[in-house]
């Protein structure tokens, strides 16, 4: 009965030209330009058949695949040039269709010269997840294709079967490699000598290489680190009807400004670490779920949405097996809607939210560590983020900056302090940076005794985290006595000077009586000299780096320092404002002609 239901959905379809198309760019991140679309296609919303896996596995049954490809195919042309979108239009064709001997031959050329579109600007993407049939007809069809002028491609190579037999018969003008080796290819040693192999393998062969499924920033870093051009994923842009037409708007409507093109990202935020997944209707029954999840055996959950794509809940595998495992389980619940069943008060979080405030959720809700974080954007469902990976990710973080924390205070290091000045850098999010030193520390310490020296390094610290104890500031402990403060523009005027003043008031603990009373002590410097030592004081130089000029955290410390030998300049605590933004600009010396 199901099946004759959905062999009418089709016809519907198919008569009625209910196809709907949907455009994902392809992105050349090293131009930084719009390569062009691949075409995807969908049923009618809210029916059995928009899924393209159901849609295209209920044509192959009933024996209508080359007219459901061609319908799609037309579509895709004909929105492509509708929109005036640029670039090259890639279309999935099905080698199956290409050898059926009811496939009419000619159509596309025709469809192409209907709408105005020139062959040039047409890939057919030839899928790797059949087997490559040995027969000539389908050769004698890519020859076909290419002989009017057609690029070709094969798409999800090294999913299986023969990937490296069809790159050699078929020598495609692009090679597409599969999401398997893309999906967190960061952390797999195997899957980035896989990526190596196949672009050494590119430039012997002429061969353009698209790497596909990028959905979290480390992938596309270490992708583009490896040398790859070409991209397409989730983290650049999901399909859509009407998709975005330049590099700069694809970037900037994922909101990707924030993540760096050309440097060592620091991943943040978390819709770095998103996973795309599967998600199902509020009106779909329990039945039909059931079926997905027999369908991927590594599928865990389902997320729930409703008509605007806005997740309202998540379903769980251990949720759906536990009502079906009762004798009686099928027949009462299999129609009954999955809203009946599922958790309804899932985390979702925007793909911007930190990690440190989601953990914070995971830790107050006592949730399933288990389950997964649903992921939106402008409360549109994008994808799930497994709490497991959150909590990995900030264990990693943690012992990572325990590795080059300082350790008489266990303040960051230099390499944290420089992450974070690159992560703001990268964001263009306007900053302030001070540079904290202690006046007179070698000479208290000679008299003192480097034990007591060390106490006032520990007292400085905790002054320091006390003061700016917000989630959007930092401190970092360079080493000895030297410290950063990175925060917010507008905000670090009034905490150096809160600094000053507790430090300057509590400093005092550490002398004696005497030498507080005097306001300093007498001591021989290097040359045998007596001279006369005031207190412990702070000098603070502090600075707001342009951030469109500056390009690294070098140039940023060095306005800092400069900042802090013109505070040094002072015999009590001084707070230096530089108003210098840019770095200084380098001074060539020429030769002098003899």
């Amino acid at each position: 009965m199901q099946n004759l239901k959905q062999s009418n959905s089709l016809k519907a379809i198919l008569s009625e030209r209910l196809i709907t198309t949907l455009f994902q760019p392809i992105l050349d991140i090293e131009k930084e330009t719009v390569l062009g679309y691949e075409a995807l296609s969908r049923g009618p919303e809210n029916s059995s058949l928009f899924n393209p896996l159901a849609l295209f596995e209920q044509a192959e049954k009933d024996g209508c695949l080359s007219e459901l490809e061609l319908l799609c195919r037309e579509k895709a042309i004909e929105n492509f040039v509708n929109q005036g979108l640029p670039g090259k239009l890639f279309i999935n064709v099905s080698p199956t269709t290409l050898l059926q001997a009811t496939h009419p031959k000619g159509e596309t050329l025709h469809l192409l010269a209907k709408h105005n579109l020139p062959t040039s600007r047409v890939v057919i993407e030839i899928t790797e997840r059949e087997p490559l049939c040995e027969n000539d007809l389908l050769f004698e069809a890519i020859k076909h294709y290419r002989d009017l002028g057609l690029h070709i491609a094969i798409d999800d190579f090294g999913s299986g079967y023969s990937g490296l037999k069809q790159w050699s018969e078929l020598k495609p003008d692009i090679v597409k490699i599969d999401r398997y080796f893309i999906d967190h290819c960061d952390k797999s040693v195997v899957k980035k000598e896989f990526l190596r192999s196949i672009l050494e393998l590119a430039k012997i062969t002429n061969t353009r290489v698209i790497a596909e499924g990028i959905e979290r920033t480390q992938e596309l870093e270490l992708l583009k680190n490896l040398g790859v051009e070409l991209a397409q994923g989730f983290l650049l842009e999901r399909p859509s009807i009407s998709p975005c037409q330049s590099f700069d708007e694809c970037i900037a409507a994922q909101k990707l400004v924030d993540i760096p093109r050309n440097t060592q990202n620091y991943a943040r935020y978390i819709g770095n670490l998103l996973i795309s997944q599967q998600s199902i209707l509020a009106t779909t029954n329990c039945g039909k779920a059931k079926q997905y999840f027999e369908q991927d055996k590594q599928l865990q959950s389902l997320v729930v949405l409703n008509q605007d794509d806005r997740p309202i809940g998540i379903l769980h595998r251990d949720q759906l097996s536990e009502i079906f495992s009762s004798t009686y389980g099928a027949a009462l619940h299999a129609k009954h809607s999955v809203t009946e069943i599922m958790d309804s008060q899932p985390l979702v979080v925007d793909r911007l939210t930190a990690l440190d405030s989601v953990s914070q959720k995971i830790t107050d809700s006592d949730f399933d560590i288990r389950r997964y974080i649903i992921v939106t954007q402008e409360s549109v469902y994008l994808g799930v983020v497994p709490i497991r990976d959150i909590l990995k990710h900030i264990t990693d973080e943690k012992i990572k900056n325990a590795q080059h924390a300082n350790p008489l205070t266990m303040l960051p290091g230099n390499v944290a302090i420089n992450d974070n000045i690159e992560r703001r850098l990268n964001a263009k999010q306007n900053f302030e940076l001070a540079y904290i030193d202690l006046n007179h520390f070698k000479q208290f310490n000679d008299l003192y005794g480097y034990a007591s020296g060390d106490m006032v390094i520990k007292l400085l610290a905790e002054i320091c985290r006390r003061v700016c104890n917000r989630k959007d500031c930092f401190i970092g402990h360079i080493g000895g006595d030297d410290f950063m403060l990175v925060c917010p523009s507008g905000i670090g005027e009034s905490l150096c000077q809160q600094i000053i003043t507790e430090f300057e008031f509590a400093v005092k603990a550490y002398f004696t009586p005497e030498h507080v009373a005097a306001g300093g002590y007498w001591a021989t410097n290097r040359e045998g000299e007596k001279k006369f030592v005031p207190l412990l004081t702070l000098s603070i130089g502090l600075v707001n780096p342009d951030v469109e000029h500056c390009e690294n955290s070098h140039q940023v410390a060095a306005l800092a320092t400069d900042a802090k030998k013109e505070a040094k300049r002072f015999v009590k605590s001084h707070l230096f404002i530089c108003k210098r933004r840019r770095p200084a600009m380098a001074i060539v010396r020429l030769p002098v002609a003899k």
